[in-house]
């Protein structure tokens, strides 16, 4: 028995874990493959580190079936992201082990490849010459037209009595469809949150006056030097590292098998971006060091991946804090739910022309309400107000960004 290693190519252009819902940019996958005479057993490849295991979702080919090196055979939908895996040889599949939505665990066996029929793949189009046989046959066609034609005229009114009772059926029909394993993982740990946490939810208004005028008046200038467009988002997210880094607390997570409390000296923020399946979670890190366009590229970047899906699960992993934006919906403000293993999470909301007083005088400013979602068991309300005000600040007056104030 021989043992070779097939690792599967890193390329952009053709990425071999492919995220259905979003992830496989330059992402490693090793598939062990072991061969007896001709026969490879092709295991289930790694996905991850924290991957053990996968559902089936779909076997693109099956037993019988001729594959050529780099086929896509079968696909693994695991907790965060669906993974293609591939023929590590041309051949043809033997032997699968596993039907769709069965479980299965890295490095078990997954199927069995006859790589002595590498060259079947097109054998396939064998068929071809021998469809042209028939042709004097055609003959027969034009003889089928005219019965065609004449049951045409019988046919037309019997579809009209059946087409009253399907409507009314319709009308009250139900269509049930399975849930996804991440979506099953997502339920889990977004009730598993509300058991752990002792989460409360503190408000605060936040005038986007100032920021606006900001933008508006470098935002050209902004995208035609750095390439990328000046958003909102920056903004909070430097606002909210630099909150973090004045408010350690927040920044911290629980060690509930040690009664320990763990400090973060890094600020890695998690980030909400819209993809074909959903909202999906990428990490901007040691966003302490990033500038705005180092902010605004990588978000741009994210929602780009997202929507091609091809978001790596190392983009997604960790963070120590996260900005959730519910404004781009709408939202006028909500209550967010904490993403474990984090502390808290901040959530922004439309903003809306509302009366202020301001020196006084009642005047329309824009106003935005934020939300900051906390576990209570690590953090005071002292430290949770004193980290969304900090936040407020900076975003009322964008120039105590630049004065580290």
């Amino acid at each position: 028995r021989r043992l070779s290693v097939s690792v599967v190519r890193q390329q952009l252009n053709t990425p071999q874990i492919n995220s259905r819902m979003i992830p496989a940019f330059q992402t490693k996958v090793i598939s062990r493959t072991f061969s007896t005479g001709d026969n490879m057993l092709v295991n289930v490849p790694e996905m991850g580190d924290s991957i053990t295991e996968g559902s089936i979702l779909e076997w693109v080919k099956t037993t019988g079936d001729a594959v050529d090196m780099d086929d896509v055979v079968v696909v693994i939908e695991t907790d965060k992201v669906s993974v293609d895996v591939r023929a590590p040889a041309g051949g043809v599949i033997t032997e699968t082990f596993g039907e769709p939505d069965d479980v299965v665990e890295v490095g078990k066996p997954l199927m069995t490849i006859d790589t002595s029929a590498a060259g079947t793949s097109s054998a396939p189009a064998a068929p071809t010459p021998a469809a042209s046989k028939p042709v004097p046959t055609s003959a027969a066609a034009p003889a089928a037209k005219p019965v065609e034609s004449a049951p045409k005229k019988a046919a037309a009114p019997a579809p009209a009595a059946p087409a009253a009772p399907v409507a009314s059926v319709s009308d009250r029909s139900e269509n049930r469809v399975k849930m996804t394993r991440m979506r099953q993982t997502v339920s889990k740990r977004l009730k598993e949150s509300q058991n752990t946490y002792a989460m409360l939810t503190t408000f605060q208004e936040c005038d986007m006056g100032n920021l606006m005028e900001m933008r508006t008046k470098y935002k050209d200038e902004f995208e035609k030097r750095h390439g990328c467009r000046l958003g909102f988002m920056s903004a909070f997210v430097k606002a909210s590292a630099a909150a973090l880094q004045e408010v350690p607390a927040i920044n911290a997570v629980i060690d509930d098998k040690t009664n320990e409390i763990v400090y973060k000296d890094y600020c890695d923020i998690s980030v909400a971006v819209a993809s074909p399946k959903g909202l999906v979670v990428p990490v901007l890190r040691d966003t302490q060091k990033m500038s705005f366009k180092d902010v605004e590229s990588s978000i741009a970047g994210f929602a780009e991946k997202a929507k091609n899906n091809t978001l790596a699960m190392e983009d997604m992993a960790g963070g120590t804090f996260t900005i959730s934006n519910g404004g781009v919906f709408g939202s006028l403000y909500g209550t967010p739910i904490i993403n474990m293993p984090q502390s808290a999470i901040l959530g922004m909301h439309a903003t809306k022309m509302r009366a202020m007083v301001v020196n006084g005088v009642v005047v329309p400013r824009p106003m935005m309400y934020l939300a900051l979602t906390y576990d209570h068991r690590l953090i005071d309300g002292r430290e949770a107000v004193t980290f969304l005000k900090s936040i407020a600040n900076k975003i009322e007056d964008p120039q105590r960004l630049l004065l580290d104030l």
